[in-house]
């Protein structure tokens, strides 16, 4: 599915978020204004923020938004045509790039100490909607659930469209005082902010925490705590801004794990031979290193171009907020966040077991395969549908076209994509979490290590009319049943994870 798109600038933001904001008096550079305000990346090449470097923004012709001085970039906003030249031709700035279309696109249909966490009790898997999640069957968390449903001493962070946190099945486990929006590239901690204006963001929350009680499904570790990171509009769009602000909200306030079930761009590969692309993809990668160094465990969607990502050579999705264009990349250009060293990556499969159609692949970049539902080859008596069920707003439910409600009123919605598969890997890396494990690495080798492993299919012919979206190439597994690039280093396995 893809989503409309739309930019949205807010003025608030949260002391406690770590990050500086500043708005200073009116700029002093004679650029022509063009008349449109824009948000800029402005990347410095030190790892700081001086005075100096402000100076810079400002006498360029723009204003500070944000500040992170942990990462050496500052989010500017500017009317001045000639801003982004004006600021780059200082000796202190690698890099900039306006952000006025630069967006996410949603693409669905859319090892160390084991002590276990304080709390981490068994859940059952008997709510009144159990019987439809046939993801939970195949992954095996009814079976972990009776070891353990999580401990609420584990904080997930989930980078979407927020969380719709009325919902009877996420209430529960939503906390509040660590969600915020980031729309805009400044941090907002009402919750009017980062209610889910979109639903994608409910649905991916509830496949990683739906609560145990008795109402609709439950989640893969349905005890932990979930926070809510908005940085989709409701358009389904996360401009880098936005993106930046997440990972270093997430770092700041000491989350565990952090799913992210989208892509940065307009460009769905970022090139770093391009240097306002470039500007962005260090940008980002700084944020997410920051948050991993923090001791986040980030685990992110392959995306849905069924393309293999190990060996791109044409996009014709980007920019995809205005008009794309054909262009010819290499592995000079990578997907964010997957494709940035140390994120988990998360293929799709459905109830048959092998890969989704839909799902992009990839030596180096796939780290484990998870349920994301398969709608053309992997219908089944479990999955009629072949799609994934999670909760979804009510006040969006019109808009699901396969929807579920359950008898208390509350709301559920089936859908399909690598979005879907990417909250089970998050879910489970809270059960290994909620276990004792407590370094990003060592969650990471649990997770890969307990994965159940799928070699590659002996025949590719299944995929034969579903070649990359962008390319048209022919789908192509590589390696043997312990790694390949369908399946990474197997499905991920909620029992054996905890066991």
């Amino acid at each position: 599915m893809r989503f409309r798109k739309s930019f949205v600038c807010m003025t608030a933001l949260a002391a406690a978020s770590g990050v500086s904001a500043v708005v200073p008096a009116a700029p002093t550079s004679t650029a022509a204004a063009s008349g449109v305000s824009q948000n800029y990346v402005v990347l410095f090449k030190g790892s700081a923020v001086s005075s100096a470097d402000a100076k810079a923004v400002t006498t360029a012709g723009g204003t500070i938004v944000a500040t992170y001085p942990q990462i050496g970039v500052v989010i500017a906003r500017s009317s001045s045509s000639g801003f982004r030249d004006a600021v780059a031709s200082n000796t202190g700035v690698d890099g900039a790039a306006s952000t006025a279309g630069f967006a996410t696109a949603l693409g669905d249909d859319s090892v160390a100490d084991s002590t276990p966490l304080p709390g981490s009790a068994p859940a059952t898997n008997s709510d009144s909607l159990s019987g439809l999640q046939w993801d939970m069957v195949q992954i095996h968390a009814p079976q972990a659930h009776a070891i353990t449903g999580g401990s609420p001493g584990v904080l997930v962070g989930d980078i979407d469209t927020g969380l719709d946190y009325t919902h009877p099945d996420l209430a529960p486990n939503v906390d509040f005082a660590n969600s915020v929006s980031c729309v805009g590239g400044v941090a907002d901690t009402s919750p009017a902010a980062w209610m889910d204006d979109n639903g994608h963001g409910t649905h991916t929350a509830g496949t990683i925490a739906a609560a145990s009680n008795g109402i609709g499904i439950v989640g893969v570790a349905p005890n932990v705590k979930i926070a809510g990171i908005k940085a989709g509009n409701a358009a389904g769009f996360f401009f880098p801004e936005a993106v930046v602000c997440a990972f270093m909200w997430a770092g700041s306030h000491h989350m565990q794990v952090t799913n992210n079930s989208y892509f940065a761009d307009p460009w769905l590969f970022n090139c770093r031979n391009d240097a306002e692309q470039r500007a962005i993809w260090t940008a980002e990668r700084r944020a997410i290193d920051y948050a991993m160094k923090q001791g986040v465990v980030v685990v992110a969607a392959e995306g849905n171009q069924a393309d293999d990502l190990a060996h791109p050579t044409a996009d014709a999705t980007s920019p995809d907020d205005t008009n794309p264009v054909v262009r010819q990349i290499s592995n000079d250009c990578a997907v964010v966040p997957t494709e940035v060293p140390g994120v988990i990556g998360v293929t799709a499969n459905g109830n048959l077991g092998f890969k989704s159609f839909y799902s992009s692949y990839g030596v180096g970049s796939a780290d484990v395969v998870a349920p994301g539902g398969d709608s053309v080859l992997q219908r089944t008596a479990a999955a009629p549908n072949g799609r994934v069920l999670s909760t979804y707003p009510a006040s969006l439910i019109k808009t699901c076209r396969r929807k579920v409600i359950d008898a208390s009123g509350a709301t559920y919605c089936y859908l399909q994509g690598t979005s879907m598969a990417s909250p089970h890997a998050a879910g489970v890396a809270a059960l290994i979490m909620s276990q004792g494990v407590k370094s990003p690495g060592a969650v990471r080798a649990a997770l890969d290590n307990s994965a159940d492993p799928i070699p590659c299919p002996p025949d590719v012919s299944i995929y034969s009319f579903f070649p990359a979206v962008d390319n048209g190439a022919a789908q192509v597994c590589q390696g043997g049943a312990g790694y390949n690039s369908f399946n990474g280093h197997g499905q991920i396995n909620a029992l054996s994870a905890v066991s």
